[in-house]
Formats: C-alpha cells, structure tokens, sequence
C-alpha cells in the first residue's frame, strides 16, 4: 500500500473494502472507477469523489477506472473529456491504461438488450415520452401497462433492430425493462433502456442512432470492467434495486454497488446544469473563472492538488448529506501554501513615501524567502528614497489601537528601517504623498538604544517596482446555500466576488510563471494568472492570510 493506512480517516467503504479482502471476496483484488459524463468541467464534489476513487484503490493495491460516460451525444464534447483527464492528473492520479469509454461498449451493451428481448423482460414501445410519465403512476399510485407492453419476443427483436438501423424518427420508439409497473420503487416499474435519438457521437459518429439510458449502461460498463466496488453518490441509492436486477437478469458479473454523500460546499453551488448556465449567461469568465467550484477554476485560483487532496481526506465519507463550511477548505489550502509559497512584498492599494533624509542611490536588503522553510533561502531586494506602502496602513487622525503609521509614528519597515511620518501631502484634499525619516541604526532590526515599535510595513521600492494587475477574489455567492435560498439562485451573486487593483510588485516577482503560487507579506496567498503579458504580470488572489476554520473550531470546542 502506498500510504500508511493509519493516517487515512476511517470510513465505511474502507470497512466494506477491508471485510471483502478477508473474505476472499473478488479474489482478492480492489478494482473501482470514476464514471464522469463529459457534458461540462468538473467542480470540487467531483473532486472528492475522484479522490476518494483513485485512493482507495491506490491504498489497496487495486486500480481505478477513469471511465467516461458518454451515452448522450447531445450534451457531450471532447473538449470536456480532454479537461476531465487534465483535472485527474492534475489531482496527482496517474491514469496510465485505465482510460475507458461508454462508448466503446455500445454494441455489447445492445447484445445485451437483445437478450433480456428474448428472455422476455424487454420490449419495445410505442408510447411518447409524456405518456410514458403519465403511465408510470406516482409515489402513491401505482403505474399501469403500456398496451404494447406484451408484444411478441420476434415482434420486439425486429422492432429493436429497425430502431437501431434508424428506421424510425427520435422519440417514436423506445425500448423498455419489463419489471413491474407496481413497484414502489419508481424506478423499477418498466424503466427506458434505449432512445432514439439521431445525434452524431463525438467519438462514434453516425454510427449509432441509439442510445443506451444511464441506469441500463451503469451496471453493465461496471460488468464489462469488471468493477469490484462500485462507489456512487446517495442520490443512485433508490437506483441500486434497478443495477441489481439488470445484472441478475443478464446472469453476468455482478459489481457491489455502494452509495455515499456528495459532497455540498457552502457559497457555491454544485449543479453542473447551473454551472453552464453561470457560463453561457456570463455571469463569469468560462469555466476556469477562480470563482467557480470547477478544478479548472481551482488550478488558476491557484488551489494546489495537495490541499484538496487534504480536504477530501478531513471531510470524510458518511452517509447522510450535508454542508461542509468553505472556511475548513481555504483552510487546507492555507496550510499547504504556508509550507510551501515563497513570501514577497506587493503593495496593492499604493501611498507614496518619499524617505527625505536618505542620501544614497538605493541599496539591497536581505529578505527570507520561507521561515518555515528554512532551504528555501534569501533574496535580495532594492531598497530606495522612494517607496510604496498600502494606503491603509496610514491614518491621519488614527483611532485607538491603531498602531500603523500616522504623523509623528515611528514604525519599522520590513526588512529595512524605522521610520517615522513627518508631513502629509495632499492633493485636493486627497493625501498622495508621506515625507518620512528614517534612522539607518536600524537597518534590518531593533533600534540600537532599545527603542520599540508596535508595527511592521510591508513595502516596495518605487523605482523598482512592477506594476501589475491584482484581482481579489471572493466567494462567488452571498449565502451559504443559494440552491435552496429564496428566489432564482442568480439573485444571490456576490457582486463583490471580483475586485481588481493596480498594485506594485517587488521586481523580483517578474521571474515568476503561470501557475506559481506565492504569499504576498500580510496580504494573502496570489497565484499568477495566464492572462499575465510581458512587463504586466496579473496575480489571483487564491485566499487570504486570515483562518476563519481555527476561530470555529476554537469555538465549537469551547477554548
């Protein structure tokens, strides 16, 4: 196994999985998949569900699948499976031979078909598609027969395959499981196997004009693959009994079809259906947007594969749905990047300080990369009469407890001097600029007479300074459930989610490539963007420095 066993959070499918091994259930081996529709980019729940997949079959030496579910040529584009596949790796998962199509089963799953036809337990029917709802009963209500519910074995097998030689137009005919129409499971009363639908396949083609129904292609591509857990989300719970008895009736490899809770992300939403509809609508920038839950839009956000990893692992696996606080997320990436981002100086909202009593042309300072990396290193950075610091961190009449700079404070700057605010100037009434001095005694620490200060600035040097775009992300909704809040969910959008600034960079920001993820000195964690142009870097804020899940675990612990 490749990790130890005892870090891993306990969980019910490990327990299933563990009794299986020492039953000598499946001869010992571990097989699961990971079965996404390629019609949109995969968000965070997805992200769970892979993880969980991928690692326990990687725990217990078994494999996963990555198997596409691409029965729907309607809804489906290559451009989805080709993010799909990126989003696994990225996750660290290595796919190797374990790419698998739906698709590549379309004539062994209508042989199949064949044979439930001759076994008389399917049929063709004539009935259209609100029929067939009106026919199916309800929750308290039984369904009745369709009158072409007993047509002839030979009847069904010609029908069958004249629907499939595409002699009959979408809609007209379908093919059904005949069960039972009393059932109190819905599902079960006499579900559609195949449509009609004449539809080009993004990998078919014209091949084939119909298409198999997810319930009847599920079982049967976990059959076909030999699947030994077949790990689905809660909502194919009351489909199980349908799974079932589809692979006893076929009399073939019978997978165990077990259920667990989607994941549910406070702020966000997890509908890929509504996820298109934020996407075509242009209520953000595509799917890679860093506001949506897609993987895609986590990577540019600058979310590592680690730290979601990490996550998934935290929240576990249950039974029951519910909402996971997206605080114990951006804490997981926190922790992650805190490890591992090297710091630098950016001011983001800029106040010009004018140093008057240095004389010098500029000088480089030593600054440590990572203090909780110490291999990390140090680097040089230009230090100048002239420099930027963040407007807030300068108030005229400051309030109490504001221990940042304000005339005739001393405050240190990072890295660099004390310095203290001599004069403020102002352009209609607007401050633009600090005349400030500075004592060279304290070049990089304490005064040498002992004197202290309250506070540390962050800064860059006007001179060397990169100007670059800062967008400052936020969550995409203003409530914790905007799928069940009051109203269209899109009258919850955070108008706010999206902040752009024109900030100044350390110079030695410009080494940096798309995708680097770095910590800006007391302002948060910033990953380049790809809209990044030579000379005009472009950061996302990925998450700030603040930890709202420790104050709520301190809370619900009672400290």
């Amino acid at each position: 196994m490749s990790e130890d066993r005892e870090n891993r959070t306990p969980n019910f499918i490990r327990n299933i999985i563990e009794e299986d091994l020492a039953s000598g259930k499946w001869d010992g081996r571990v097989q699961t998949r990971f079965p996404p529709e390629p019609n949109g980019y995969l968000h965070i729940g997805h992200g769970k569900a892979i993880c969980l997949n991928f690692s326990l079959a990687e725990e217990f030496g078994g494999k996963c699948n990555l198997r596409f579910d691409d029965t729907n040529p309607v809804k489906e584009e290559d451009e989805y499976v080709q993010s799909i596949i990126e989003d696994v790796k990225w996750l660290g998962f290595d796919l190797g031979d374990t790419i698998f199509y739906a698709s590549d089963y379309f004539q062994q799953m209508a042989d199949f078909a064949i044979d439930l036809i001759r076994k008389g337990l399917a049929y063709v029917d004539d009935l259209t598609a609100d029929q067939i709802r009106e026919y199916r009963g309800t929750l308290t209500e039984a369904g009745k027969e369709s009158p072409f519910r007993n047509r002839s074995v030979e009847e069904n097998l010609d029908l069958f395959q004249r629907m499939k030689n595409g002699e009959f137009p979408d809609g007209t005919k379908v093919l059904r499981a005949k069960i039972d129409m009393a059932s109190g499971n819905i599902n079960m009363r006499d579900p559609v196997m195949y449509r009609i639908l004449h539809a080009s396949h993004h990998r078919t083609g014209d091949t084939w004009c119909i298409y198999p129904m997810y319930d009847w292609a599920h079982g049967l591509e976990d059959s076909i693959e030999r699947i030994t857990h077949s790990i689905c989300t809660l909502e194919f719970e009351d489909h199980r009994p349908l799974y079932d008895w589809y692979l006893d009736a076929l009399e073939t490899y019978h997978p165990q079809q077990i259920e667990f809770a989607r994941l549910n992300l406070a702020y966000t939403i997890m509908s890929k259906r509504r996820l298109l509809q934020l996407v075509k609508e242009k209520h953000v920038n595509g799917w890679d947007d860093p506001r949506m839950p897609t993987l895609s839009g986590m990577r540019r956000r600058g979310y590592t594969p680690e730290s979601i990893r990490t996550f998934a692992e935290r929240i576990g696996v249950a039974k029951r749905d519910s909402m996971v606080d997206m605080a114990l997320l951006e804490f997981c990436i926190r922790e992650h990047l805190n490890a591992v981002a090297p710091r630098y100086m950016a001011v983001l909202d800029p106040l010009k300080v004018k140093i008057v009593n240095y004389e010098g042309n500029g000088e480089f300072l030593e600054c440590i990369n990572n203090p909780e990396k110490p291999e990390a290193g140090s680097r040089k950075v230009p230090f100048s009469g002239e420099l930027y610091i963040e407007r807030e961190d300068f108030r005229e009449d400051p309030p109490p407890k504001f221990y940042r700079l304000a005339p005739g404070r001393e405050v240190r700057l990072r890295y660099a001097y004390f310095i203290t605010c001599v004069d403020v100037i102002k352009e209609n009434g607007r401050i633009t600029e600090l005349h400030c001095t500075y004592d060279p005694q304290t070049r990089g620490g304490d005064a040498p007479d002992g004197r202290k200060v309250k506070s540390t600035l962050h800064w860059v040097s006007a001179r060397h300074a990169i100007p670059a775009e800062i967008r400052l992300y936020d969550r995409l909704f203003n409530v914790p459930d905007p799928s069940n809040a009051d109203g269209d969910f899109l009258d919850h959008l955070n108008p706010d989610s999206l902040q752009t600034t024109q900030g100044y960079l350390e110079p030695a920001l410009q080494e940096c490539r798309t995708g680097d993820r770095v910590q800006f000195e007391r302002k948060g964690y910033f990953c380049l963007d790809p809209d990044s142009a030579e000379g005009r870097p472009v950061f996302n804020r990925t998450v700030t420095l603040r930890d709202t899940w420790a104050k709520i675990e301190q809370k619900q612990s009672g400290d």
